[in-house]
């Protein structure tokens, strides 16, 4: 069981931004942006490389709200970020799809 899972079962505490049956939006414990919230399906989906037809709608859904959260935070103006990581590689710590919403900064290309 993820860390992200312990969150959306009630066993860890988050501060939620948003939250609804199918999606958990929540402020990162360790922010790499004045405004960095991550955004995560309900269904433990390991990673988009893991996603399956069947997810497609869910996904959406997870897209739309980190554009929300976005939108909620004031961040439209200058602009955000969204980002997700797969795998070891990709900088993927928790192995539960999430999107990382971030702003609030200029932010550098390349990343990292």
């Amino acid at each position: 069981m993820t860390i992200f899972q312990k969150i959306i079962d009630g066993e860890i505490p988050a501060e939620k931004v948003f939250e609804d049956a199918d999606v958990l939006a929540f402020r990162d414990i360790q922010p790499q942006a004045p405004h960095h919230v991550l955004v995560i399906p309900k269904k433990p989906i390991v990673s988009m490389a893991h996603a399956t037809p069947e997810d497609d709608a869910l996904i959406g859904k997870v897209m739309r709200i980190a554009a929300e959260v976005a939108r909620d935070a004031g961040l439209e103006q200058d602009g955000y970020r969204l980002v997700t990581n797969i795998g070891k590689n990709g900088g993927q710590s928790v192995y539960h799809l999430h999107i990382h919403v971030l702003g609030g900064r200029q932010m550098t290309w390349p990343p990292g």
